[in-house]
């Protein structure tokens, strides 16, 4: 048995962010399928039994579960010691990414692509606003890696980790890096020079789809 658990699916992005983390630090982990598409964090049973808010990623280690993928995130910082800071300032900008990301970058992206990607018909007008939105964020992050290899400088922590959650789908809302955000681009291509990085969709079970090739 594994010594991690990671309740996951491969369309999540937020899911994403652990497991890549998971595979980086090389740990002993295992995906644990979560059907979102067929309701599965809307059962009483999931809600009951995994995550009361009815999400994924969990993160199952020694008797407890974990849920919220920042603060997964800073968990396994203190179980491997890697990605994580060497102070209380580099602490404190690593949470200033974090909570940008999730409350600007991932919302916003992720919803975006969802809307685009696997949603049947959706409202153009929320398309658009929802893409305006990301683009704003996205443009924060280009202006930000055109002076920093990675968000605090020269290391990749887990800030950069959270932030790339969403990136690998671009395809799906429209974004091409090098015409749209170069700088982007090339901070994912450093990630994906990290040491165990995986694409989410070979990563995480339950690509492609049911009933999609």
């Amino acid at each position: 048995m594994a010594d991690y658990t990671l309740y996951c699916f491969a369309q999540s992005g937020n899911s994403y962010k652990p497991a890549l983390m998971l595979n980086l630090c090389g740990a002993d982990w295992t995906p644990r399928f979560v059907d979102y598409f067929g309701g599965e964090t809307r059962s009483p049973e999931y809600r009951a039994e995994v995550n009361a808010m009815g999400e994924a990623p969990v993160l199952e280690h020694k008797g407890r579960k974990l849920a919220q993928s920042g603060v997964i995130l800073d968990y396994l910082v203190a179980q491997f010691g890697k990605y994580g800071w060497n102070n209380e300032d580099e602490r404190r900008e690593i949470l200033r990414w974090l909570l940008w990301d999730n409350h600007k970058l991932t919302s916003y992206t992720g919803t975006l692509r969802f809307m685009m990607s696997l949603m049947k018909d959706p409202e153009p007008k929320v398309i658009e606003f929802l893409n305006q939105r990301a683009r704003i964020a996205m443009g924060i992050l280009d202006l930000h890696l055109a002076k920093n290899d990675f968000a605090l400088g020269a290391k990749p922590t887990i800030a950069d980790i959270s932030m790339c959650g969403y990136m690998f789908f671009n395809d799906e809302f429209g974004v091409t890096w090098e015409k749209d955000f170069p700088n982007i681009g090339k901070w994912l291509g450093r990630i994906k020079g990290l040491k165990g990085w995986v694409h989410p969709y070979k990563l995480m079970p339950g690509h492609p789809l049911p009933g999609k090739k």
